[in-house]
C-alpha cells in the first residue's frame, strides 16, 4: 500500500500557552519521566526518589502526591507545550530573568518544541524588563543552550537534589536584546 503525505504545512501542531492548575498531573508526569530518563540516568533506581522529590510519585493517584507536584510547578512563568491532541509534550518554569526547568519530550525536543517554549519565555521576560536570562543547565541540556544562544557564565557547579544529594550544574546566561 502507497501512502502520500502532504507536507505543505507543520505536520506536528504544537500550541504553546500558559500553565493551567488543571495540567499539573500531566506535567508532573513528563517532568517526572525527563528527569528519570535523562538526569538521572545513572542514580541506581533505589536512590532516584531522594533525587526526584515530589515527582517520584507523579504516576500516584494520591491527592496529597498530587498537590506537592502541583505546588512545585507553580512558578511565575509557566507555559506548556501541546501537541495536536492536546496532551502536554513540554514545559517551562521560570520568573522573570531566571529560567528554572525546561522539559521536552524526547520526540517533541527535536521538533523545535524546547527551542519555541524558550523564545516565548524570553519574549515575556522582555516584556516583564529582564536584560537577562540565568539558567542551571543539566550537562546534557547545554548544546542546546548554546545553540539558543545562552553562554556558559562560570565553570561546573555542584548543586543539591532535593533532598541535598550532589548533581552537576553549568551554569549560563544569555544577555536579552
Amino acid at each position: 500500500m502507497h501512502r502520500s503525505f502532504d507536507f505543505s504545512g507543520d505536520p506536528y501542531m504544537i500550541r504553546l500557552r500558559s500553565y493551567r492548575e488543571q495540567d499539573s498531573v500531566a506535567v508532573g508526569i513528563l517532568i517526572a519521566e525527563i528527569l528519570s530518563k535523562n538526569v538521572l540516568e545513572s542514580i541506581p533506581e533505589n536512590e532516584k526518589p531522594a533525587y526526584m522529590g515530589p515527582f517520584y510519585n507523579a504516576h500516584s493517584q494520591d491527592s496529597s502526591h498530587q498537590q506537592q507536584v502541583a505546588m512545585f510547578i507553580q512558578d511565575t512563568l509557566v507555559f506548556v507545550a501541546e501537541d495536536e491532541d492536546g496532551n502536554i509534550v513540554g514545559v517551562l518554569r521560570g520568573r522573570p530573568g531566571r529560567l528554572h526547568g525546561l522539559y521536552v519530550h524526547d520526540w517533541y525536543f527535536f521538533m523545535d518544541t524546547g527551542r519555541k517554549l524558550v523564545e516565548k519565555f524570553e519574549e515575556n521576560c522582555r516584556k516583564l524588563g529582564s536584560s537577562k536570562i540565568k539558567l542551571a543547565s543539566p550537562l546534557y541540556a547545554v548544546p542546546f543552550y548554546l545553540r539558543m544562544g545562552y553562554k556558559k557564565s562560570t565553570g561546573l557547579r555542584n548543586g543539591a537534589s532535593f533532598d541535598g544529594r550532589e548533581l552537576v550544574w553549568q551554569p549560563m546566561k544569555k544577555k536579552l536584546i
